[in-house]
């Protein structure tokens, strides 16, 4: 197991020895716990769809729903 030095401001060491003492663990254990926790949480970007990145923009476009269907737009394609 490796080794990672950390500092916290001394409200928050306080209320970690509290949690701890109150898990009857150490502080070390409930700060790796919270970590993994966290990073379980943590969503990957390259895990999501192109609709779910930009879903705030989908459809917030006015406009004729589909071009490939009016005829006048689509004279002279492929020519």
């Amino acid at each position: 197991m490796k080794t990672l030095s950390l500092k916290v401001p001394d409200d928050l060491d306080a209320r970690l020895a509290a949690a701890a003492r109150d898990r009857r663990t150490t502080k070390s254990r409930l700060v790796r716990d919270a970590l993994r926790e966290a990073l379980a949480r943590r969503r990957r970007p390259g895990r999501t769809s192109c609709l779910a990145r930009a879903s705030d923009l989908a459809g917030c476009v006015s406009g004729p729903a589909d071009l490939s269907v009016n005829k006048r737009r689509l004279a002279g394609y492929g020519r």
